[in-house]
């Protein structure tokens, strides 16, 4: 290992740490520092797909695009997707391993710890900077002895530590004076700084607390960050999810997010909330939802689990009256399996019922296999012929799709040429299902299926302007993010404690 190391840790979960470590990541990449990001392991179910196949989480994916490269299972090699409180799926250097419960975890870290060192020196052989990102909070006690992705990755990588705090929460002085406290001698050495994140505000009134816990703690606050209310990235916790609805004034269509318990990959859904015609929500209860035109049933990580929970409470009839009245509905991934008549799972790779009844929405049947697709693919739109790129994350398999009624037609996987259907469409064409996640990232498609659900409510199509360029958009949030860090944070400064020169 040869690379010079800085590791972001926080005070808590959701303190903004992958921020921070996109910021970073962003600002040495323009400075000309060959960087790259690592997150030893991530528990997560909005997985990114890497080039040649392998999944990580989406945040190491992001903060790869912030460097200018392209992601790869080395970044993040453990990732944790959970498909209950005492169960998940564990993915390795990208590859779905084993499920995991409470009493597995020795195994888990047999066989996690040797890929998570190889991954990292892997990086480190290949460039300048590693900018690591911890987990949850830095002074997880409880956890110390099993730990492989705070103070046992900062040992092996030599890393200075920066602790980022969020102020917005209420508490930081506590939060950061009790995790200096609660850290071992050999740990505090490491800390070379305070950032808090999140600042609203005068800072000036700030100036007596920042001179507390300077003193205090005997650690430099290196900088506060403030509140960005639109970073413009994608979202990694799904927790944020809860209750979110753009206004729904002046809004002529209205689309419904079913925020199932193991929902995954809902980054799918962000290009609509900026389309200027739709509100999307959110939603957990039927009975609170609005009158909607779309529904959709999105990606999980527990397909039968979340399948029960639909009709446990009560979507099933919901879904059935929203329908039959006309409305339309969408199936993506999970989503997509649970629209078809059944589910098979004889091998158990999501459940431990064999067989299961699906909603009956579509004609399909799906199939779990042990062995995961993990795909980046590209396709065609067959009613319009509009191009489509996206990936797929999956270990059902689907039949049952007649030519007739497919809705794309795949052309590649990853930098393989195929030609293969895609997803189907209802009689009526207002049932859709597929297995393609960020499909609605595509701008022509996306825009083609509003203004048909608009033609059909007798609203006249939107004049469609120069579609937008999501990969400028991305380079120009990153850049806003790194802006901010460099105007609040002396970046030779830090980068000084990880010995590299600006």
């Amino acid at each position: 290992m040869s690379a010079a190391s800085l590791m972001v840790m926080g005070t808590a979960s959701d303190v903004g740490k992958s921020v921070v470590v996109t910021a970073l990541c962003r600002a040495f990449a323009r400075a000309g520092v060959r960087v790259a990001p690592f997150k030893s392991q991530n528990m997560s179910n909005n997985a990114a797909v890497c080039p040649g196949g392998g999944e990580i989480g989406r945040a190491q994916a992001v903060q790869a695009e912030a460097c200018g490269i392209e992601p790869s299972p080395d970044m993040n090699p453990v990732l944790l997707k959970t498909q209950s409180d005492m169960r998940c799926q564990v993915v390795i250097r990208g590859r779905a391993r084993f499920q995991m419960g409470v009493n597995d975890y020795e195994r888990y870290r047999t066989e996690a710890w040797p890929e998570i060192v190889s991954s990292y020196s892997n990086l480190a052989r290949n460039f300048d900077l590693i900018v690591i990102e911890g987990a949850g909070g830095a002074a997880e006690i409880n956890l110390r002895d099993r730990d492989i992705v705070n103070w046992k990755i900062a040992e092996l990588a030599d890393a200075p530590v920066l602790i980022v705090a969020d102020i917005d929460k209420g508490g930081v002085f506590a939060s950061i004076v009790g995790t200096i406290e609660l850290l071992a001698p050999e740990e505090r050495r490491r800390v070379k700084g305070v950032l808090i994140n999140k600042f609203r505000g005068d800072l000036k009134l700030f100036e007596s607390g920042l001179r507390f816990l300077e003193e205090r703690t005997g650690i430099p606050v290196l900088g506060v960050l403030p509140w960005q209310q639109h970073l413009g990235l994608p979202q990694e916790d799904a927790a944020m999810l809860a209750g979110i609805a753009r206004p729904a004034a002046d809004k002529p269509l209205t689309i419904g997010v079913i925020h199932i318990p193991c929902i995954s990959n809902y980054t799918d859904f962000e290009a609509l909330e900026d389309e200027p015609d739709v509100a999307v929500h959110y939603l957990s209860d039927p009975g609170m939802a609005p009158r909607l035109d779309v529904l959709i049933i999105p990606g999980t990580k527990g397909t039968v689990a979340d399948l029960k929970w639909l009709r446990r409470t009560g979507w099933e009839d919901s879904l059935v009256q929203h329908r039959r009245g006309g409305g339309w509905i969408v199936g993506i991934c999970g989503g997509y399996q649970m629209l078809g008549r059944r589910i098979v799972d004889a091998v158990g790779v999501e459940s431990d019922a064999p067989e299961t009844v699906g909603l009956g929405l579509l004609e399909i049947e799906t199939t779990f296999q042990s062995e995961k697709i993990t795909d980046r693919i590209r396709a065609t739109h067959l009613a319009t012929n509009l191009p489509i790129a996206g990936y797929e994350i999956h270990s059902g398999r689907i039949t049952g799709i007649p030519e007739s009624r497919a809705l794309f037609r795949l052309t590649h996987r990853d930098t393989i040429a195929v030609d293969e259907f895609e997803g189907i469409r209802s009689d009526d064409g207002r049932v859709l299902g597929t297995s393609i996640h960020g499909l609605f990232d595509s701008p022509g498609f996306r825009r083609n299926f509003l203004d048909e659900i608009r033609t059909a409510k007798g609203l006249t199509p939107l004049e469609s302007a120069a579609p937008d360029d999501a990969d400028a958009n991305r380079r120009a949030a990153f850049d806003r993010i790194a802006d901010a860090l460099e105007q609040c944070v002396d970046m030779s400064r830090i980068a000084a404690f990880a010995g590299i020169s600006l």
